[in-house]
C-alpha cells in the first residue's frame, strides 16, 4: 500500500510530499527537496500497512 506523506523540509521549511510504500517495514533513503533541491535523508517505519514513524533530516554538508 502506498500513501502520500507531507512533511516540512529541514532546509527551506516548505511543506513537501513523498509517496511511501508501507509494505516495506523499514526504509531509509535520500531524496532532494522539490522546492530548494537540497538532499534530505528520509527514514520511516511501517507496521500492518500503517506509518509508525517518519523522520526527514538535513544532511550535514
Amino acid at each position: 500500500m502506498e500513501i502520500e506523506h507531507f512533511f516540512i523540509c529541514p532546509y527551506c521549511w516548505q511543506e513537501i510530499s513523498v509517496v511511501l510504500d508501507l509494505t516495506i517495514d523499514e526504509q531509509s533513503y535520500v531524496e532532494d527537496c522539490e522546492v530548494c533541491c537540497r538532499p534530505i535523508t528520509l527514514r520511516y517505519t511501517a507496521e500492518d500497512d500503517e506509518l509508525i514513524e517518519f523522520d526527514a533530516m538535513a544532511i550535514d554538508e
